[in-house]
């Protein structure tokens, strides 16, 4: 079965996962990353995206993804749309990646942002990243260049932090510096690597 040594790795917009796949990377634990397969089977599909969204969300042949945010972020049938048609062919290549990794018998992250959202993955360990409301927003801000009002509308569209918190096998917390995430990090891989002796 996939997923055997997998851990989710989750959170929520802008708490830091990519920070935190980075570490653990350089730590030397194996990431499979769903946006990076999300952001190449989204290109795969600008066909069927036109046909969905209109010419307006593609813009020299590829998906202009600022473009099919800006509908998907604010129209809940168009993104159960994108999603219904994305997730299958997103999950089918992780479950791939998975099986190759399960062979190493040793635990691997898999980062996926919407981990409880989409209820899809059979993984039973997740480390949830998790930050402050206010540290979430502004990061948004500064990142994307969206307004306080975009960068909320964003956050509403998923679970909240509290709640992915309590559900979480890990919890590594993103509102200080660098190097105490550092030390959570390696902290974190300490108890992944005893739970799966």
């Amino acid at each position: 079965m996939p997923f055997t040594y997998a851990v989710a790795l989750t959170g929520s917009i802008a708490t830091g996962k990519s920070t935190v796949a980075g570490i653990f990377s350089s730590l030397g634990v194996k990431i499979i990353d769903a946006d990076s397969i999300s952001h190449i089977v989204l290109q795969e599909q600008s066909v069927q995206i036109e046909a969905l969204f209109g010419s307006s969300v593609i813009a020299e042949n590829k998906v202009n993804r600022k473009a099919l945010g800006a509908i998907v972020f604010s129209d809940d049938g168009a993104r159960k749309k994108l999603e219904a048609l994305l997730h299958p062919l997103i999950y089918m290549r992780i479950e791939n990646m998975a099986k190759v990794l399960d062979k190493q018998k040793k635990p691997y992250l898999v980062d996926i942002p919407l981990f409880y959202e989409t209820n899809r993955y059979p993984i039973d360990k997740v480390l949830v990243v998790s930050t402050t409301l206010a540290l979430q927003r502004s990061r948004l801000m500064q990142r994307e260049g969206f307004s306080d009002e975009e960068a909320q509308k964003r956050i509403d569209t998923q679970m909240s932090i509290a709640q992915k918190v309590k559900k979480a096998s890990y919890v590594i917390d993103n509102s200080g510096t660098l190097t105490a995430l550092e030390h959570a990090c390696k902290r974190v891989k300490e108890e992944i690597e005893k739970d799966f002796r």
